[in-house]
């Protein structure tokens, strides 16, 4: 029997690493989401998601979210009903996608609205998280004892029924534990309990982490701890001064959430994550306080702490709707921790912030949050992104880890490097990029600008860039590209810029199908600038470039 056991669990889902790169492993093969959450309270009626599938399969997603309750699974306590779990598998199954079930346990949103009843109406047994006034707060307090031991029990139900139900198909691949959890209204917990605990000494475990990964913890930490002479032996506000609060709250949250992991993973070890309502940046300075954002929650500056605090939590993933995605991607993607993002926004954006997230970061999925709201899912530029990249995966998923792919996306954070000169348009002033690939360097300019250069030009122009630019790029040879994207231009440049001539030997434009390339047209003449450049336009589409260089003179 435990052969059996041993041997199921290392066919389910689970991660490997890949040379720099961490995988999803899903039915032995490595698999990227492309995904999409629904709202919170969509998948609490099997009925109100009939309407929803389809329109998900237009999108060309391989993956879909939906939140399960835990109010809805155990109403009265000791009594589970799994119905509408399995009714949400067989549902995607119908449609050959994969699942990702979100767990609002004590915690969603930092507050315990998706409790059952009998948890939130017994404050005795379950007590509330309160205030420095004393006040309780809308969150059960992360000291309760008798709410760790509930939710460990139901989600470790949980996991053993998805596993007896799911154990042939693996139609759920991950799960996420718990929902953007810290504390909302106070930088700590002031609950009795939590009090006693905040008087003791920093577990020795903490400190023990600190000290072998001191190189190597964000500004911040490294700062507050820094600034009390690295103390190693004293409470928490001796060791970590201002920044206290927060990080006490970081590692009892932190534990709290590894437990019910834990409790889960012994039924069933795949892949989990939590997901982190963003605060300030770990690497600069930014208004927040916390409290104000979820205190003690999985943000930048408090990763380290999780970390030490969540063994069994595999990811630490950030729900991104800020402006500067990139920054924040930078911020979560480390060695021990892949990038996953569960939760972004879902307009024309989206349809960009995918090719960066995937080609520049090896991320393990993408997911625009609320997207049973996209009701004409075939006029949403997404679905192209996602036709694209899906048939693009198997090719995607060698050359992670590998140095040879690259990706971009125009968030706002890129300055005007570059002028290009242009048909009609003359020359305009753009922003963009350079960076080496193969054996080239590789300048990339993104249209906006020159687009609103060409409607004063030639009014009739429709192309728009509601898009912002985005690509990847593959050097499947030092002198061979795959170059997917949007609403950009790219040129091939010697990498000094000035040692030889370098021309486009030719650009096949086509389609990838099951990582199987199948051209549809040979692009020359104005399509490519006559050998110097690769333009893309408002729809996302593939090519293949051949690049060559020769010498200016003789």
């Amino acid at each position: 029997m435990a052969n059996i056991l041993e041997k199921f669990f290392n066919d389910a889902p689970h991660l490997r690493r890949v040379g720099n790169a961490m995988q999803l492993i899903v039915d032995g093969k490595p698999f990227i989401v492309l995904g999409g959450e629904v709202h919170n309270s969509s998948s609490s009626s099997l009925a109100y998601m009939e309407p929803i599938w389809p329109r998900l399969v237009s999108l060309n997603l391989n993956t879909v979210l939906l939140p399960i309750s835990w109010e809805l699974i155990e109403p009265e306590e000791g009594k589970f009903d799994f119905a509408l779990v399995d009714g949400l598998i067989e549902g995607a199954r119908r449609r050959d996608l994969k699942v990702i079930f979100l767990w609002f346990g004590t915690w969603k949103n930092a507050v315990s609205s998706y409790t059952p009843a009998w948890v939130k109406t017994d404050l005795k047994r379950f007590p509330r998280a309160q205030d420095e006034r004393g006040r309780n707060l809308n969150s059960i307090s992360c000291f309760s004892r008798n709410a760790l031991e509930a939710d460990s029990r139901a989600f470790r139900l949980l996991m053993r029924h998805i596993r007896e139900f799911d154990e042939k198909e693996h139609t759920v691949i991950m799960m996420q534990v718990e929902n953007e959890v810290g504390l909302l209204g106070s930088s700590r917990d002031h609950n009795p309990m939590a009090e006693e605990e905040f008087a003791k000494p920093v577990p020795e475990e903490l400190i023990e982490y600190l000290k072998a990964n001191e190189k190597s913890l964000n500004p911040y930490l490294r700062c507050i701890w820094e600034k009390s002479g690295r103390r190693t032996s004293e409470n928490w506000r001796e060791i970590f001064g201002f920044g206290a609060d927060e990080v006490f709250m970081a590692w009892h949250f932190a534990r709290y959430v590894d437990s019910v992991a834990a409790a889960g993973k012994a039924e069933y070890p795949i892949p989990m994550y939590v997901n982190a309502w963003l605060g300030p940046s770990a690497y600069k300075y930014e208004e927040g306080r916390p409290g104000e954002y979820p205190s003690g929650g999985p943000v930048a500056r408090m990763l380290d702490i999780w970390r030490a605090a969540a063994p069994h939590i595999d990811i630490i993933s950030p729900d991104i709707y800020r402006e500067d995605f990139t920054s924040v991607c930078c911020e979560y993607a480390r060695l021990d921790n892949p990038l996953f993002i569960p939760e972004t926004v879902r307009d024309e954006r989206s349809a960009a912030y995918v090719f960066y997230a995937i080609g520049q970061h090896d991320t393990i999925g993408f997911s625009p949050f609320g997207i049973d709201s996209i009701i004409e899912p075939e006029k949403h530029p997404l679905s192209e992104s996602y036709k694209i990249l899906s048939g693009m995966m198997p090719i995607i998923a060698k050359y992670q880890g590998t140095g040879q792919m690259v990706s971009f996306v125009d968030d706002g954070t890129y300055g005007y490097n570059h002028t290009i000169s242009f048909w009609r348009v003359g020359r305009v002033r753009v922003r963009g990029f350079s960076c080496e690939l193969g054996d080239y360097q590789l300048r990339i300019s993104f249209l906006r600008e020159l687009s609103e250069r060409a409607r004063v030009v030639s009014p009739g122009i429709l192309h728009e860039c509601r898009v912002p630019a985005a690509g990847l790029i593959i050097a499947v040879k030092n002198d061979e590209y795959i170059v997917a994207g949007i609403n950009f231009m790219l040129r091939f440049l010697p990498k000094d810029n000035f040692s030889s001539n370098v021309e486009i030997l030719w650009v096949d434009e086509g389609t990838f199908k099951n990582g199987l390339w199948i051209p549809e047209r040979r692009l020359n003449g104005d399509e490519t600038g006559h050998g110097t450049y690769l333009l893309f336009d408002e729809k996302p589409r593939v090519r293949i470039a051949k690049v060559y260089s020769y010498p200016h003179l003789p």
